[in-house]
């Protein structure tokens, strides 16, 4: 019988930039996340355009994409009882989350973010990455970095390497 393991999820909604979903599939590669993205996609996923776009790591990401948050959470019930929005208009930082091994994060498309109806719904979970009030928000990409290595580390980095080769030097 396997053991079973804590899985954090990294789910995109609407994505509209194929180089952020890259860099976000790469994070999930390093880190053993689960991605889930939710369509409308602004890029092709297939198998034809993942070989040209020579993203080598994707075997290594465990992607699924649903048609909607409703199809998402149809298959999903579990995620809305450990669920984290990032948001720019969220009322507490990111600090302020005790994140579980297994929980799901979720992110909005880079020109509107995660539905306001979806944020009202989730408003004490909802978080933020503090930034300057004249910045309008980080990257996508650098935002899914910052908050699953926040996550892990709470749990203190399941299943990770934390050394490098340099250690036995």
């Amino acid at each position: 019988m396997g053991r079973w393991c804590a899985v954090l999820n990294i789910v995109l909604v609407e994505p509209e930039i194929p180089q952020n979903c890259g860099n976000i599939a790469r994070t999930c590669a390093a880190t053993g996340s689960r991605l889930h993205l939710i369509r409308p996609l602004g890029f092709d996923i297939s198998d034809r355009a993942v070989k040209r776009a020579g993203l080598d790591y994707w075997h290594l990401v465990s992607v699924a994409d649903y048609e909607s948050l409703d199809a998402f959470f149809a298959l999903h019930p579990e995620a809305a009882e450990d669920l984290w929005l990032a948001t720019t208009k969220a009322p507490l930082d990111y600090t302020q989350a005790r994140f579980s091994p297994d929980c799901w994060l979720f992110f909005g498309k880079e020109t509107a973010g995660l539905p306001e109806a979806f944020r009202l719904a989730h408003y004490d979970r909802c978080i933020r990455l503090p930034m300057r009030q004249d910045a309008r928000s980080l990257n996508l990409s650098n935002s899914v970095a910052i908050l699953t290595y926040e996550a892990l580390r709470q749990n203190g980095f399941p299943g990770l390497c934390g050394t490098g080769e340099m250690k036995n030097l």
